[in-house]
């Protein structure tokens, strides 16, 4: 992509006054022709102050009657969306009218000039602790749909309705007097220094504040750049001491970092020294993934594109937490570096394991957007990453032994491919028979044969992938011992410690035995390859396609309760 410089506004709150704003910006387009417009905050009124006007406003603005003249994009502020907007949101793929788009509480989005940006819309819900919210219109918003966004990875412009904590700290500038400096969100600091944005805007009703630029602390992966962050704060545009609410800018979205700091740039306010970059899979062994043109993608292109869809990116990753396409129904866990998801159209289903509240088909995800585990760029990061995805499996094989009646072992596969999307492993339940007599082994070795694969299974463990050289497919095959304990469980069932796990988090009860796969260019790999062998062995031919097996929005979501209810006690998540 060309470098080029696109101006673009910002715009504070109109909280109801929307039709002037719109016009304001429509006379300075007409001089400027900024290629998009942003308005912050509430850009609906509150219940408390609604009208006959307003709502006359809202209908005019709904049907279209109010001519828009370029992109413009809102969000939800700290007031609940007019019941009308919702209702034509949700037929119009969040297109309220030509040209006027929704961003959801939690979105990233790459417009048509290939700009990311990324929003956390509404207050931090003191009523939700734990998960990530459902429904993307109401004005709360949670610490796990904060972490969800690291996954974004970077961002050109971060947009917040509530300010960072500490993020006037090291700052010569103040507010207006009279105005005390918000509180912030610790949470929303984080995300700042996550996904080191160009430019970072948040509101303040009655009060501009721009603070001195700011850059991050390298990162092993640029450990010479320092990325640059502009803080920027508008009143809303009716605020009766006139401050600034409007404020135009350029951005390049190619360009490079400077090498040179910017005079009166300070270090971060948010001390990130010892920070890392976070961030959160799918593939056709999960099947479900295309990249249609449509702006349900959260791509939003106008007559002045050139490019009909972005690369696939975290935006249209169905396993990324911070794209409006996750299905939130099947999350059953969320740690730092991971997640934990019930399998969408799963192979097992309530019938193939009696003794289990759920199918137990589940994935287990990194957060960060990357085809591997060997790609995630940070050592550190990596590290965590694939000690987590072993405290899950150990957690689930704790669960697993917990249960009643038959012992069941485990299988979880993996296919780490670069020209894949997003990791994740597969872990499925299995008749401990069929481990003991080696049936689960044979199996995966005699499909490779019929397959004619010009390779052949090794036993080995390559970790995190980084000693292996090339793509690969990876299983692990677990079975429980007589005496064999649940993982850290005290008198009560409740989890204390991982004491069965070694340093890097790896089962250590039972008996495992890992077979690698390598792959290369010589052959066309079946990427269904797992659930193949899975259902060949466990009679489940006639569900191999997960299409074949999908089930409504209401299953899904009963089928996750049970098995996070059946969970709870082994998910060490809940405690970190």
């Amino acid at each position: 992509m060309a470098s080029k410089i696109y101006l673009s506004i910002v715009s504070g709150p109109t909280e109801g006054n929307f039709r002037s704003l719109l016009e304001k910006i429509a006379k300075l387009h007409s001089k400027n022709s900024f290629s998009l417009a942003i308005i912050l905050g509430d850009f609906f009124a509150g219940p408390e102050i609604q009208s006959e006007d307003i709502d006359a406003d809202v209908s005019s603005l709904i049907d279209g009657k109010i001519e828009i003249p370029l992109p413009i994009y809102f969000t939800v502020g700290k007031q609940p969306l007019p019941s009308s907007v919702i209702e034509k949101l949700e037929k119009s793929d969040d297109e309220l009218c030509p040209n006027l788009y929704f961003l959801s509480k939690r979105s990233t989005t790459k417009t048509s000039e290939w700009l990311r940006i990324v929003n956390l819309g509404g207050l931090l819900d003191p009523a939700s602790t734990v998960g990530m919210s459902k429904e993307k219109y109401l004005p709360f918003h949670t610490e796990d749909d904060v972490r969800a966004l690291r996954g974004a990875n970077t961002a050109d412009i971060l947009l917040t309705s509530h300010w960072p904590t500490n993020v006037c700290k090291g700052s010569n500038i103040g507010l207006p007097d009279g105005i005390e400096t918000p509180a912030g969100e610790r949470c929303v600091a984080d995300l700042c220094s996550a996904l080191r944005p160009r430019y970072h805007f948040s509101t303040t009703s009655n009060a501009f504040y721009e603070r001195e630029p700011f850059f991050h602390y390298p990162s092993e992966k640029e450990p010479d750049t320092k990325h640059i962050t502009r803080f920027i704060s508008l009143a809303s545009s009716n605020n009766p001491s006139k401050q600034k609410s409007l404020y135009a800018f350029s951005i390049d979205p190619t360009s490079s970092v400077p090498f040179t700091l910017p005079p009166g740039t300070t270090a971060s306010p948010f001390n990130t020294s010892q920070k890392r970059e976070r961030q959160p899979v799918q593939e056709q062994s999960y099947s479900r993934f295309s990249y249609p043109n449509s702006a349900s993608n959260n791509y939003r292109p106008h007559k002045r594109s050139r490019y009909t869809k972005p690369p696939p990116g975290p935006q249209e990753c169905f396993f990324c937490l911070s794209s409006p396409k996750v299905n939130t129904n099947l999350i059953a866990s969320i740690a730092n570096d991971t997640y934990l998801t019930t399998a969408k159209g799963p192979l097992s289903s309530s019938s193939t394991y009696p003794n289990l509240p759920s199918p137990t088909h589940l994935l287990i995800i990194p957060l960060e957007h990357s085809p591997t585990l060997a790609s995630i760029s940070s050592p550190e990061d990596r590290a965590r990453t694939y000690k987590e995805m072993q405290r899950y499996r150990r957690a689930l094989h704790s669960f697993l032994l917990s249960r009643p009646g038959e012992r069941l072992g485990a299988v979880t596969w993996e296919v780490s491919r670069l020209a894949g999307i997003h990791t994740h492993w597969q872990f499925l339940p299995v008749h401990v028979d069929l481990v003991k007599k080696g049936l689960v082994e044979a199996a995966f070795k005699v499909e490779a044969e019929n397959e004619k694969y010009p390779v052949t299974f090794r036993s080995k463990d390559v970790g995190d992938g980084t000693v292996e050289k090339g793509d690969f497919f990876r299983v692990w095959i677990w079975m429980p011992e007589e005496g064999d304990k649940v993982d850290g469980c005290d008198d009560s069932g409740g989890m204390k410690a991982d004491a069965e796990g070694g340093i890097d988090g790896e089962e250590k009860r039972g008996k495992q035995k890992c077979l690698v796969l390598p792959l290369n260019e010589g052959f066309r790999f079946d990427i269904q390859f797992g659930r193949k062998v899975m259902a060949k062995l466990l009679g489940l031919e006639g569900r191999r396609d997960w299409r074949d097996c999908e089930q409504t929005d209401e299953e899904e979501l009963a089928d996750a309760e049970k098995f996070k209810e059946g969970f709870k006690k082994f998910d060490w998540a809940l405690e970190e």
